[in-house]
This record gives structure tokens, sequence and C-alpha cells, in this order.
């Protein structure tokens, strides 16, 4: 019980070849491309040594500072809470990037070094040049979405809590091995969410290490593990997972560097469900069940069935809100609920 046996799906990727994003984001299942980025400049000098990676990216450093979070050799690199869960067990602090890998390099082969790790970082904002040399070919972005966000992650031996991001994500594993546990979304339950905040990197946190799962204090999560997969990654291998896929993250070499990409299918003038999620706690949670299941039947029909249903049967002109979305009509509905909440 608790033990986590499926493997992600892997695919043998020609250098450079073209990512196959509306075939992925139709599937809706990880997957790895084997190699896809192995004869990036980046994943050269990590095979040569570590200290060669760090020293090629030292070279693009724009000088200004970056946050990094730095923990106890106690923690064994999993950023978490402390023990009472009133604080995190780590601390944050505005470094030299340059720096902060220096520190990094002092400790590559220490038994039991400190933990550093520097998480989604805008990578043409700190490192700028380096995706000239380092980048995945992707295609355009659909009408009126944006582009990717393009970050890197850096550090030695270090583990993201199981957690959930609201993007697509392709994790480029460039310096070091990695090791994704994922999860469907459907698992929620079964995986005991943490705070809504504070959370160790942003986003909501499951409480249950993967690694060493207590099915004593959290029995539900061998459900979890019966559904889940691991994607083992060597450098150059590339991994995509679709948006809100829970994952935990083990960077396992002395040295690690990822880059990843996190895009959205949608347009840009939609606002984050999370804020609908915040609003309908506030609003729907500790109503009266009967009233919540009713409440869940109009959610049904109008937000989570088929979008153009509920103004099928009524001319254009009477259609209002009930209307497909574009810029303009997502600024009055915007307005109209600050309207509501401001009154």
């Amino acid at each position: 019980m608790g033990v986590i046996t499926r493997r992600t799906q892997v695919v043998e990727a020609p250098i450079g070849a073209p990512l196959p994003l509306a075939h992925l984001l139709a599937e809706q299942r990880p997957v790895i491309f084997r190699g896809l980025a192995r004869d990036w400049p980046l994943a050269v000098a990590g095979r040569e040594d570590p200290r060669s990676a760090i020293d090629y990216l030292k070279r693009f450093d724009a000088g200004r500072p970056v946050v990094g979070y730095t923990g106890g050799p106690e923690i064994r690199g999993r950023y978490f809470y402390n023990e009472a869960l009133d604080g995190l067990n780590f601390q944050a602090q505005r470094v030299s990037l340059s720096a902060y890998l220096d520190a990094i390099a002092s400790q590559i082969d220490a038994e039991t070094p400190p933990s550093f790790y520097v998480g989604s970082t805008d990578l043409d904002a700190y490192l700028p040049g380096l995706r000239a040399e380092n980048d995945l070919w992707l295609p355009p972005p659909s009408p009126g979405c944006e582009p990717p966000i393009v970050s890197i992650w850096l550090g030695n031996r270090t583990t993201a809590a199981t957690h959930f991001d609201m993007s697509n994500n392709l994790a480029c594993c460039l310096v070091g091995r990695r090791r994704f546990t994922l999860f469907p979304p459907e698992q929620i339950d079964n995986l005991y969410p943490g705070p809504l905040e504070p959370t160790p990197g942003g986003q909501v946190v499951s409480m249950v290490d993967p690694t060493r799962p207590d099915l004593d204090l959290y029995p539900r999560f061998a459900l979890a593990a019966a559904a889940a997969e691991i994607a083992e990654l060597e450098p150059g291998d590339v991994l995509f997972y679709p948006a809100l896929w829970w994952h935990n993250v083990e960077a396992l070499g002395p040295f690690n560097a990822m880059v990843n990409y996190w895009w959205n299918d949608a347009p840009a003038f939609m606002d984050t469900p999370m804020t609908t999620l915040l609003h309908a706690m506030l609003s729907l949670r500790d109503r009266p069940e009967a009233e919540k299941q009713s409440w869940r039947a109009l959610f049904e029909f109008y937000v989570f069935g088929d979008s153009a249903r509920p103004a099928a049967h009524l001319p254009a002109t009477a259609q209002g809100d009930l209307a497909p979305l574009d810029e303009r009509s997502a600024r009055r509905l915007r307005a109209k609920i600050l309207q509501k909440l401001n009154r």
C-alpha cells in the first residue's frame, strides 16, 4: 500500500523536434520526451561537471538579486513546514545569484550540506542571453493567448513538496537528475492538502511525503498512490504534464538546473479560477447541504457543461453575459462582479 509503480510514458524524441502540443493537451497525460534537450549547452556543461554548469550560468548573470531559499541539513532538502505547522522549515532572502551559485559549488562534495534552492526565476530577466542558446521550439500561442512563461530552477538536492500549478508545464531537466511523482487532479482528497497559507512555495501542498508516506496518519494516500506515476528524468529529458496535476519534485544531483515553460491555452483576458474558488468558499461552502446541491446543478449548467448550451435557445440580442466571452465582455463582467463585491 502506498507504493507507486506506474512509470510515465517515454517517447524517444529527435533533438530539436517540434512538440505536438495540441495532441498533448487533448490527451491530458504526462509524457517524457527522452533527450530532447540533451544538446543544449547547459546540459553539455552539466555532463562535464556540475561546476562547469555553474560557471556557464554565471556568464549570463544580470546582477539582479534573486530569492534564495536555504535550509539546514536536517530538512534533508525537503522544503516544507516546521513540526508545529506554524511556520516554514527554511529561510528566504534576496541574494546575488552568482554568489549563491558559488555557495552551492562550495558544498558539492559535502555529505550533508545545507539545502540551497532558487525556484521559478524569470529566465530572460535574470539570465539574459541564456535562452538564445538553450530553448525549445514551440508553436506560436493560440490567438489571444499569452506566450509561455519561461523560468529556471537551481539548487542542490532539494524536494518541492507535492503541489499543483494552474498552467500546463514543459519541464526541461538540464543538470542533475530529477524525479517527478505525478497525481491526477481528482486525487486531491487523497493527498490531504495543507493550509491555503502560508505555503512553502506559493501553492497548496500535500501533507504527505510520497517517498515515505505515513498511512496511519494519511490512509487515503494509498488510493492516490495507486493512481500516481513516476517520471525519472536524465539531463536533456523534457517532461510534459497538464495543468492542475499534482507533482512532487526531487532534484537528485549535487547541483541541479531545470528550465520550464508554463502556459495556458486560454484567452489572456480570462481571470484565474483560483479567485473563483476563494469566493465560492465565502459564498457557498457553508450553506445548507440542500442548497449546495442545487447550486451544484446551476454551476454544472452555466459553468462546467457545454459553454454554448445556456444561450442556445436565446437570440443573440438577449444573450448578455451568456454570450461567448471576448475582451470587452470580460471587462464588463469583471466590473459587475467588483460592484457586487463592494456593496
